[in-house]
């Protein structure tokens, strides 16, 4: 979405969000005492918002009249990676137990 002068607001806020985020989880990892299990809970986090952010301010998935198409894919590029993330470890575990 552009304003009246062609300047790309949401372009802008959506890259200052990421930027943001980066570093809190940069400021995170390396500043505070939590356990090491908070910290990588509270990065995940991060990383899944500002994923979401992107996919909404630089992707346009909320724009156009195939949103569902879109929101549809991206639903099913998650199963995907959780399949091949989960199936993985799963898989490396079992192999870790047996040698």
């Amino acid at each position: 979405m552009h304003n009246k002068s062609g300047f790309p607001t949401t372009h802008v806020l959506g890259f200052l969000g990421s930027l943001l985020m980066t570093f809190l989880a940069g400021a995170i990892a390396l500043k505070t005492s939590l356990s090491f299990s908070a910290i990588m809970w509270i990065i995940g986090s991060l990383a899944l918002l500002q994923a979401g952010l992107q996919l909404f301010m630089f992707m346009h998935v909320n724009e156009g009249d195939a949103r569902k198409v879109q929101l549809l894919n991206i639903a099913y590029g998650v199963f995907l990676a959780l399949v091949i993330v989960v199936g993985t470890i799963w898989i490396m575990s079992g192999l870790h137990q047996h040698h």
